[in-house]
């Protein structure tokens, strides 16, 4: 099952975060964060109604790793629980060392220009290359109740919260 796929960059995203370990983890973390998404001029029509929305989901490729090279592992140590150094399978994460490094972000869009979306809600390092956008739309994206989370139902996270941080000692956060 050695299928390969092509996928276009119709984007840029630019931020104004240079590394890993000092970039939020989740857009939904740093909502005061904001970007702009630089889109190529063969996809700007494509932005054509999207400022009537208030969210887009917004698909990236992860192109730098924090561990270059190899393949990732199948069960890894995610961000959140390093401290615990509790391993998950990798579909039971959203870490960013993936067997396709594809960003999944829930930004606020703020303005849509002629070539750019100004959103909120920055998980990403300046020039990560993006892949596509979708609008968010409440009555299909919001599952009904109160759905389990799995382990994420265990933690507490702070707005803000990067990878340095998590790999403090728990008395230095």
């Amino acid at each position: 099952m050695a299928l390969t796929v092509r996928l276009p960059v119709i984007g840029v995203v630019r931020t104004t975060y240079q590394e890993l370990e000092t970039t939020p983890i989740q857009a939904s973390l740093n909502r005061a964060g904001h970007g702009t998404i630089e889109i190529a001029e063969p996809y700007r029509d494509g932005l054509e109604g999207l400022a009537d929305f208030g969210y887009a989901w917004l698909l990236s490729w992860l192109d730098r790793p924090r561990d270059p090279g190899g393949d990732a592992p199948m069960r890894q140590v995610p961000f959140l629980l390093r401290r615990q150094r509790r391993t998950m399978g990798i579909f039971a994460t959203r870490g960013p060392r993936r067997v396709n490094p594809i960003g999944l972000s829930l930004i606020q869009v703020l303005e849509v220009t002629g070539q750019a979306v100004m959103f909120a809600g920055v998980d990403l390092l300046d020039g990560t290359p993006v892949i596509d956008l979708k609008p968010y739309v409440t009555r299909f994206d919001r599952p009904p109740g109160n759905p389990p989370c799995g382990w994420f139902d265990q933690l507490t996270i702070g707005d803000g919260t990067t990878p340095e941080q998590l790999a403090r000692p728990e008395s230095a956060t």
